[in-house]
């Protein structure tokens, strides 16, 4: 399949580069100076720098940023107070800050490139690399507190000779050597914040997760402490995977049998959207979406499954109860997203009905409230073991109105495909409960939207800011809500909805909202403007050059975006495949990564549950290599 290593390059090559031809033809981009993209702060733990939770004691040169926490810092004065008692008064006058300044180097953004270990495979030095001038001024002045400092023999061999240890103190990399590189601007600005490239594009990284996957069109989790995630196939396949990445060899659902969907390229029908109940835990209930034949015509049904009472890895089958059908006129738009927002009620997205341009009725399905097609519908659906299985939120907004369906919340909506809820900020709640939506659009536009209780999101007057039909348009009786944003189709032809970031592991994406396109292959992101209220856009590519170059993390992904996905503990993910069939295995889950900063370590730890397991595993084994 097709991999994407950045954004499709719309734009001339930037000036200041030089185009050599190549054999075969090829055309070379040659940049004429430096990129910061270059540049590589990494830990001795092969992983970005990070700012500490407390301030360090002993080695302040690196309090703001670096790779050391507050328990590495102590280890290090206590390394430093075990060197200097071999020595006394003017030993430790002339000494102590050498000695200091040697150790504080696992702390450096840039440890990895100082002592030599950017390969995982090659052990580390025990003194970090010396510019030959510093190395001449330290061995001349401190000498004796080499064997005290290194038990590598090579360096006990040459310690009496200058010339031979500073030679092999010094590192290949001359730009990285102790103590130039804390005086070259271009290793220090800008350090800890997300990379942009030349055209202002966020360079992020991606780790794999999942792969041979048929069009993966839906991971979730059931938020009980265990930390698994399930990630659906549009064939009707759901597998469960535990939080080491093994695969239970058993699905977790299958009803492959009774979902209607076709192996043809771009088939929008099929399982379409999965969720835990809230209280998942203790009622073991969860809602699928997905597409069915009945005799000649199609429906979308959303029905109600348990987990099986021997087996947390497995559905009942026999348990499903069909809370809601719905017929669909047309194949395409079928909607597909279910979840549950901070109310405790169910959202069901539905499409328009498919065709082009909701030709049905006077309006079209999506300005109807009294058609379930075109709409965010919310339903209750705890307690439901006798009675209905479903009730009316008594907020509502359309209970009251006459012909309305009293299901509806909002309205307007063309072909929904992909929803979330914002955690909020995990500090200030700032955000928390907000519903974004990627809505597909039709020939012009493709939109994000915020939902909200009663609001008309346009379609099909508008599709994103601009005039679709000039009649209904016209109307100023719509009240319609814009899009937060907007793109036309030389960016993109089919949105697919994201998340605001809220995890831990990456502080600087923390409130961006990361989407994708799943025809051109884009990552998106936005940032809102907390005075304004406008969403800032930036598009996200995959970091170049060493940017991302970390065990395990890898630069490139399929291009076509189906979802995005979020785990247990907010961390970002989406699915992307490389031929867009339900039955071809080349889908693949892929972990949002930010190359230039990261938490401090331990700050995100948490201990998963335990789950006990009846089937065999699947360990994971990635198909990409760094």
């Amino acid at each position: 399949g097709s991999k994407v290593h950045t954004r499709p390059k719309t734009t001339d090559p930037i000036p200041g580069h030089m185009r050599l031809p190549w054999p075969g033809g090829i055309v070379l981009v040659l940049a004429l100076w430096v990129s910061p993209a270059l540049l590589h702060p990494q830990c001795l733990d092969f992983k970005p720098p990070f700012r500490p939770l407390r301030e360090l004691e002993f080695c302040t040169m690196y309090k703001d940023f670096g790779c050391c926490d507050y328990q590495k810092d102590q280890d290090l004065m206590a390394k430093y107070y075990r060197v200097m008692n071999h020595f006394d008064y003017n030993g430790y006058a002339t000494c102590a800050g050498f000695v200091q300044e040697l150790l504080c180097q696992e702390c450096s953004p840039y440890a990895a490139h100082l002592f030599d270990t950017e390969d995982p495979n090659t052990p580390a030095r025990s003194i970090p690399g010396l510019c030959p001038d510093f190395c001449t001024q330290f061995y001349h002045k401190c000498k004796v507190t080499i064997p005290h400092l290194s038990d590598d023999p090579h360096i006990l061999e040459v310690k009496d000779d200058p010339r031979r240890l500073c030679r092999y103190l010094e590192l290949d990399d001359t730009d990285y050597c102790y103590p130039h590189l804390l005086s070259n601007s271009q290793l220090s600005q800008n350090l800890g914040r997300v990379q942009y490239d030349t055209d202002g594009c966020l360079q992020l990284c991606l780790e794999e997760v999942a792969n041979g996957l048929r069009n993966p069109l839906a991971m979730v989790h059931a938020n009980d402490g265990t930390h698994r995630f399930f990630v659906a196939e549009q064939v009707g396949v759901v597998w469960a995977y535990l939080p080491d990445r093994s695969k239970l060899e058993k699905p977790f659902l299958n009803i492959s049998k009774s979902v209607l969907t076709s192996s043809w390229e771009g088939d929008e029908r099929g399982f379409l959207g999965l969720t835990f109940h809230p209280k998942h835990k203790h009622n073991g209930k969860l809602y699928v979406y997905y597409s069915i034949e009945v005799g000649f015509d199609e429906r979308i049904r959303i029905s109600e499954f348990r987990v099986s009472g021997h087996d947390m890895n497995t559905v009942d089958h026999r348990s499903e109860r069909v809370i809601l059908e719905i017929d669909e006129p047309a194949s395409n738009h079928n909607g597909g997203q279910l979840l549950f927002a901070d109310d405790g009620y169910l959202y069901i997205f539905t499409g328009d009905g498919g065709m082009a341009g909701d030709p049905f009725g006077k309006f079209g399905n999506a300005q109807n409230k009294s058609a379930l097609l075109g709409k965010v519908l919310r339903i209750d659906v705890d307690d439901n073991e006798k009675g209905p299985l479903y009730r009316i939120p008594p907020d509502n907004p359309f209970v009251h109105e006459r012909g309305a369906r009293p299901e509806v919340y909002a309205y307007g909506v063309r072909n929904m495909w992909r929803c979330s809820v914002d955690r909020g900020d995990p500090h200030s709640k700032e955000g928390k409960g907000r519903i974004f939506c990627g809505d597909v659009g039709q020939n012009k536009y493709e939109e994000v939207d915020i939902i909200e209780k009663g609001r008309n999101y346009g379609w099909r007057a508008k599709e994103g800011f601009s005039c679709y039909d000039k009649k209904l348009c016209r109307n100023s009786s719509l009240d319609d809500v814009l899009p937060i944003y907007a793109y036309p189709h030389k960016q993109g032809k089919s949105v697919t909805g994201g998340y605001v970031y809220r995890g831990c592991e990456y502080p600087n994406l923390n409130s961006m909202y990361i989407f994708g396109d799943f025809m051109s292959g884009r990552l998106m992101s936005l940032r809102e403007d907390r005075h304004s209220g406008q969403w800032r856009y930036n598009e996200v590519c995959m970091g170049m050059g060493l940017t991302c170059a970390f065990p395990g993390v890898i630069n490139n992904y399929h291009q076509y975006i189906i979802s995005f996905a979020e785990d247990e503990a907010g961390e970002l993910y989406f699915m992307s495949t490389g031929i867009p069939s339900a039955t071809s295995p080349t889908g693949v889950v892929y972990k949002v990564v930010d190359p230039s900063r990261r938490a401090p370590p331990r700050h995100c730890h948490y201990e998963p549950l335990p789950v006990r397991v009846k089937s065999n595993l699947i360990k994971f084994v990635p198909q990409e290599s760094e």
